[in-house]
C-alpha cells in the first residue's frame, strides 16, 4: 500500500511534477486518469516541453498549492522544443534556471540513510548530529543550488535490519573510511530543501554511483551520474507490466484509503507519467524492507526494474486484502454487539411501555412481594414490617451500590423462610410403629419414646417440640433412626454434624456488615426444608469443639432450650424466629462429654447395643439384602448359613453396633461376585466356541459332560439332580448345587430363531454359592477375636468380672498372686494400666478383704505377711471406672482361701470400705457381654435390680442373676459353695 513512513526520520514525501494545465480533482477517477497517461506516451513526451518541478510537501487536502511547512523550490528544466504555446509557455519561460544544473555535481557530501533509500521525486528529512557536516551543509545551503549523496547504510553484520533508537545512535557516530565501506554504491543526487536545527530535509534527483573517497571529515565522495538503460517506449512487454502496476494501484484504491489519499495528492501535481517514473513511483511508496526498495534503486533496466516494483506493488495488495479481512472482522464483531445491545434496549423501553416488563428493581421487588404472599396471613407482624421496610430502601438504592446487594440478599432468605408454614403431622400410631420395625430391628425404648411423642400430639391436636438425644456406641444407628422418625411422623428431615465445630456464626449466622454473611445452620435448614416443624438430625454433639471464634455448646443453649427457641435470633436475619415446633433429635457416643447445661435440656435415650440374637435378625433382614442387591447378586445364587452368620458375628464383628458387621457382609459378597464372575468365564470357553450371554453375569449355561471338569478346575463340589456321580475336590472352596432344566422342544412352523436357539441348549445350570462356617475364613480372613473365656475353671485368685466399653460389654479377669512371703511385708502391686479410680478400688479392696479374712479366719496371718500383684490382662489396653471392687476382693480372698470361686460367675459393682456395694452402669452391655462368654451366674448390685428387669426376656433367657448390697452376700455365692452342687 501507498505508505508514508511515521517515524520523523523515515518520513517520505514526494516530488512532484505537473503543468498547470493538469491539476485535477481529488477524486478516484482523476488517479485512474493519472495513471493512464501512461497510455499516450507517444502522443506527448515530457522530454520535449518545458515543464515546471514542484518540490512540495505532502498536502492532506489534495490542493496543489504549497500547503506544507516547507517553501516550495522552483527548478525549470529546458527542453529541446516546446510543444505548447499561449500562456503556459510565457508563464513557464519567465523561470530563471538554475546553474549549476545537477548533472554538473561530480563530487558530492555523502549522507548515510539508516532505514531506507530516496527515491527521485521524493523528499525524506534526516537528522545529522555531526556538527561537521552540518556545517558543511548549511555552508552549501548558502549556494544557489545546493545537492548533497544520500546513500543507505548497509546492515552491520550479525544485528537485525529493524529499525531502532540504538541503531540510528550508532549510525551517528560512524565516520570517515568506515562509513564509506558500510554505503551502498547506488544511491540518490538530493537536494538540501531546508536545514531546521540538526533536521535537514532531502529532495531526490537522480541516480548516483560512488567512483572513490575524497575526503573522510565530514566523508566527500565522487560520484557518476546514472541514466535509465534505452528503452522501446512502445515495446509491448513493458507496457503490458506497467499496465498490470497501474492495475494492482486501481485494486489497491479499492482497499486502502491510506493509498488512495497518497496517489490523489501525487497524480494533482504529475504531469505525465513515464516508465521509469512509475517504478520508482511504486517502490517508494510501497511497504517494502530498504534492501528490496535499494535493489529498485539500482536496477537500470526499466523493465526489471518495472518487475521489481510490481512485486512489491503486488505484495503491498496481499498485505492490504488482509488487513482488509480483519479490518472487516473485527469490525462486524464489534458492530454485532452494538447492533445486539441496541435492540435488546428497544425491546426493553418497548415492553415496558406495553407494560410487559418492568426495570431490574419493580422485578426484584414484585418477585418478592409474590414469594411472600401465600404466608402473608401467617407471617409475624415484625417480619412484615421489617420486609416492607426493606423493600422501600431496596427501590431507593442505585444497582451498582453494594449495599443494593446487601438489601437484595437479606430480603431473598427473609421471603423465603416458611414463615408459620407447618406440615401436616401423621398422628397414626399403628403406621408409625410399622415404619419404625420396619427400619430398626430392637430398639424397643426408643420406639416407645416416639409413639409416646404421637400419641401425646393426637390427643392435643398439636405437637411441641422436644430435643431428644440417642447416646451409644457406634454403628447402633443413631442417625438412621431420626431419618426414620422423621418418617414416621412425616415431617421434613434435615441433619447437620456439629463435630468438630468451632465457629458460633455456623449456628448463629453472620452479621449482615461482613463480606460474604450467611444465616445460621437453622436458617438453612428452615429454607431447604420449606416448613417450620423439620425434624432436625444434630450429629456428633458430644464432639463440639471450641475456638477462638466463640463457644458453639453455649450458642446450641438457646437453639435447643424449649424457652428459649421460641424467639430464635439469627444474627444475619435480626428477627426472631419461631423454633418451638422443631423436633430436635442429637446423637452422641459419650454423653459425658456433652457440657451440662446443654446436657440438662436433652431427654436422653441410651442405645447400649445389639446382643448376638439381634445382630442376627438385623444381618439377615437388613444387612444381608442390601448388600446383595449392590454386588448384582440374585437371592437364590447364595446361601449363607446360620452358623456362619453366627461365626462373623462372634469371631469378627463383636462390638456393639452394626458398621462393621455390614462391611463384613459387603465383603463376603464381593468375593462372591468375583468368583462367580470368574466361574462364568472359564465355562463359556469350555462350551468349545459357543458363547453365551446369560441374563445375569453370574448365572453360566454349561453342558452336563463339562460340569464336573468345570468343577474340578475351580475347587467346588457339584450336585446334578437325576445323577448318583459326586466328585470331590481335594481343596473345596466354595459348595455349588446345580439344578438342571431342559427346553421341550417347539415343533410349531412359526418358530423364531431365538426359539430354535433355546431347543439347541439342552441343559442350563443355575449355580449356588454356599456360604458355610468351614469356609468363611477363606472371603474374610482370620478370626479377629478369640473366646474371651481363658479358663473353664477359673483358678485361685482369679474372678471373673465384667466391664463397660466404647464398643460394648466385655469380660475380664482380674488375677491376684503371691509374689514374696515373710514377717510384717504385706503390700500390694497392681498392674495393667489401670486409672486412678481402679488404682484406689485396689487399695480399698486390699483393705476390705484384711478385714473379712480376718472375720471369718482370725488366725490366717496371709495379709499381714504377704506381698501380693494384682494384674488386669490385655494390658495394652487402659482401664479405669468404679465397678471393679468386689471382683478384686474376692480374688484376694479366693488366694487367701487357697479356694477357688464358683464356676461359671462372673460379678461387677464398687464397693466401700464397710462392705456396702454401689450401683454401675451399663447393665445391658454387661448381661451381654457375660451370655457370650458362656456364664450362668451374674453378681449385680441391687440398685441395678430395675434395670436390669427392663432387658428384653431373650437377653435374661437363661441365666442366674443374684442382686446384693453387702459384700458378705457375694462371699457367699463366690466362695462359701457346695461342690458337690457346682461340680467343682
Amino acid at each position: 500500500m501507498l505508505k508514508l513512513l511515521s517515524s520523523s526520520s523515515s518520513r517520505v514525501h514526494c516530488l512532484t511534477t505537473a503543468t498547470p494545465s493538469l491539476r485535477v480533482q481529488p477524486d478516484s477517477n482523476s488517479v485512474f486518469h493519472a495513471l493512464g497517461r501512461l497510455t499516450g506516451l507517444t502522443r506527448r513526451s515530457p522530454t520535449n516541453s518545458l515543464f515546471r518541478a514542484f518540490f512540495c510537501s505532502d498536502s492532506s487536502d489534495g490542493s496543489g498549492s504549497n500547503s506544507g511547512s516547507e517553501p516550495a523550490v522552483e527548478v525549470e528544466v529546458k527542453g529541446v522544443e516546446s510543444e505548447s504555446s499561449g500562456p503556459d509557455s510565457k508563464a513557464s519561460s519567465a523561470i530563471v534556471p538554475t546553474y549549476p544544473r545537477p548533472e554538473d555535481y561530480l563530487t558530492v557530501l555523502a549522507l548515510p540513510l539508516p532505514h531506507r533509500p530516496l527515491f527521485p521525486g521524493f523528499y525524506m528529512p534526516i537528522y545529522v548530529k555531526d556538527p561537521k557536516v552540518l556545517a558543511a551543509l548549511q555552508e552549501s545551503r548558502k549556494r544557489q543550488a545546493p545537492y548533497a549523496g544520500a546513500f543507505l547504510l548497509k546492515d552491520e553484520p550479525g544485528t537485525e535490519s529493524s529499525p531502532s533508537s540504538e541503531t540510528e545512535k550508532s549510525v551517528y557516530d560512524i565516520k570517515g573510511k568506515e562509513l564509506f565501506n558500510r554505503l551502498h554504491e547506488v544511491g540518490t543526487l538530493a537536494q538540501i530543501s531546508s536545514i531546521q536545527g540538526d533536521q535537514v530535509i532531502l529532495i531526490g534527483h537522480r541516480r548516483l554511483r560512488i567512483t572513490e573517497m575524497v575526503s573522510e571529515d565530514p566523508l566527500t565522495v565522487k560520484v557518476d551520474h546514472l541514466k535509465e538503460k534505452p528503452y522501446d517506449k512502445d515495446d509491448d512487454v513493458i507496457k503490458a507490466t506497467s499496465f498490470e502496476v497501474i492495475s494492482t494501484l486501481r485494486d489497491v484504491l479499492k482497499t486502502s484509503s491510506l493509498w488512495r489519499d497518497h496517489v490523489q495528492t501525487y497524480s494533482q501535481h504529475i504531469g505525465d507519467f513515464n516508465f521509469p517514473r512509475l517504478a520508482d513511483f511504486g517502490a517508494a511508496i510501497s511497504g517494502a524492507n530498504k534492501l528490496q526498495c535499494q535493489q529498485v534503486l539500482e536496477e537500470l533496466d526499466v523493465h526489471k526494474r518495472l518487475q521489481l516494483t510490481l512485486e512489491l506493488v503486488k505484495k503491498e495488495m496481499e498485505i492490504s486484502k488482509i488487513q482488509e479481512s480483519i479490518a472487516k472482522a473485527i469490525e462486524e464483531k464489534i458492530s454485532g454487539e452494538q447492533r445486539r445491545y441496541l435492540l435488546n434496549e428497544q425491546l426493553k423501553a418497548i415492553k415496558k411501555e406495553l407494560g410487559l416488563e418492568t426495570d431490574d428493581k419493580t422485578a426484584l421487588s414484585a418477585k418478592f412481594r409474590e414469594r411472600l404472599e401465600p404466608n402473608k396471613e401467617k407471617c409475624p407482624p415484625h417480619v412484615l414490617q421489617v420486609i416492607e421496610e426493606e423493600l422501600t430502601k431496596l427501590q431507593l438504592l442505585e444497582a451498582s451500590s453494594s449495599e443494593f446487594n446487601v438489601t437484595r440478599n437479606y430480603l431473598d432468605w427473609l421471603t423465603v423462610l416458611p414463615w408459620g408454614n407447618y406440615s401436616d403431622e401423621n398422628f397414626d400410631v399403628l403406621r408409625a410403629q410399622t415404619i419404625l420395625d420396619e427400619d430398626h430391628y430392637g430398639l424397643t425404648d426408643v420406639k416407645e419414646r416416639i409413639l409416646e411423642f404421637i400419641a401425646v400430639g393426637k390427643l392435643r391436636g398439636t405437637s411441641q417440640g422436644k430435643i431428644i438425644c440417642l447416646s451409644g456406641p457406634p454403628g447402633v444407628g443413631k442417625t438412621s433412626i431420626g431419618r426414620s422418625i422423621a418418617r414416621a411422623l412425616n415431617r421434613k428431615f434435615f441433619r447437620f454434624s456439629v463435630g468438630g465445630l468451632s465457629d458460633v456464626a455456623e449456628i448463629k449466622g453472620h452479621r449482615r456488615t461482613y463480606i460474604g454473611a450467611m444465616p445460621g445452620k437453622m436458617v438453612q435448614c428452615l429454607k431447604n426444608v420449606g416448613t417450620a416443624n423439620p425434624l432436625v438430625l444434630i450429629d456428633e454433639i458430644d464432639k463440639l469443639g471450641r475456638g477462638h471464634a466463640g463457644d458453639p455448646a453455649s450458642a446450641l443453649l438457646e437453639l435447643l432450650d424449649p424457652e428459649q427457641n421460641a424467639n430464635f435470633l439469627d444474627h444475619y436475619l435480626d428477627v426472631p424466629i419461631d423454633l418451638s415446633k422443631v423436633l430436635f433429635v442429637c446423637t452422641a457416643n459419650v454423653v459425658d462429654n456433652i457440657p451440662n447445661p446443654l446436657l440438662d435440656r436433652m431427654e436422653v435415650i441410651a442405645i447400649a447395643g445389639y446382643i448376638t440374637d439381634e445382630k442376627m435378625h438385623i444381618a439377615r433382614d437388613y444387612l444381608e439384602k442390601t448388600a446383595r442387591e449392590a454386588c448384582g447378586i440374585k437371592p437364590e445364587q447364595v446361601e449363607i448359613t446360620d452358623a456362619a452368620l453366627l461365626a462373623l458375628i462372634e469371631n469378627y464383628c463383636r462390638e456393639a453396633g452394626v458398621r462393621n458387621l455390614q462391611k463384613h457382609i459387603e465383603k463376603i459378597y464381593r468375593k462372591i461376585a468375583l468368583r462367580l464372575v470368574r466361574e462364568g468365564s472359564s465355562n463359556e470357553s469350555a462350551i468349545g466356541g459357543e458363547v453365551v450371554q446369560p441374563a445375569e453375569a453370574t448365572a453360566e449355561v454349561v453342558d452336563e459332560s463339562d460340569q464336573h471338569a468345570a468343577a474340578n478346575k475351580t475347587g467346588v463340589e457339584v450336585e446334578s439332580v437325576g445323577d448318583n456321580s459326586h466328585e470331590h475336590t481335594s481343596e473345596t472352596f466354595v459348595q455349588v448345587d446345580t439344578v438342571q432344566t431342559s427346553d421341550l422342544p417347539k415343533d410349531s412352523k412359526d418358530a423364531t430363531d431365538a426359539e430354535k436357539l433355546q431347543e439347541a441348549e439342552v441343559t442350563k445350570a443355575v449355580e449356588k454359592v454356599l456360604v458355610d462356617n468351614s469356609n468363611l475364613a477363606d472371603f474374610v480372613g482370620k478370626p479377629v477375636f478369640h473366646a474371651e473365656r481363658i479358663y473353664d475353671q477359673t483358678p485361685v485368685g482369679v474372678v471373673m468380672g465384667l466391664a463397660w466399653t466404647a464398643m460394648g460389654g466385655s469380660t475380664l479377669y482380674i488375677e491376684t498372686t503371691q509374689v514374696e512371703q515373710g514377717e510384717g511385708k504385706g503390700a500390694l502391686h497392681s498392674t495393667g494400666q489401670l486409672g486412678d479410680v481402679m488404682k484406689e478400688s485396689a487399695q480399698i479392696a486390699h483393705t476390705l478383704a484384711r478385714s473379712i479374712l480376718q472375720e471369718k479366719e482370725p488366725d490366717n496371718p496371709f495379709f499381714a505377711n504377704s506381698k501380693l500383684h494384682l494384674h488386669v490382662p490385655a494390658g495394652a489396653t487402659p482401664k479405669d471406672g468404679p465397678s471393679a471392687g468386689c471382683t478384686m476382693i474376692t480374688s484376694m480372698l479366693s488366694l487367701a482361701m487357697k479356694k477357688p470361686v464358683r464356676k461359671d460367675l462372673a460379678m461387677t459393682g464398687e464397693v466401700t470400705l464397710t462392705g456396702r456395694i454401689l450401683p454401675i452402669g451399663g447393665v445391658k452391655e454387661k448381661t451381654i457381654a457375660a451370655r457370650r462368654s458362656e456364664v450362668k451366674t451374674i453378681i449385680f448390685p441391687s440398685a441395678n435390680r430395675r434395670d436390669y428387669d427392663e432387658l428384653a426376656p431373650n437377653v435374661k433367657e437363661g441365666l442366674d442373676v443374684h442382686f446384693v448390697d453387702d459384700y458378705s452376700q457375694i462371699f457367699k455365692l463366690a466362695l462359701e459353695y457346695d461342690n458337690s452342687d457346682t461340680g467343682n
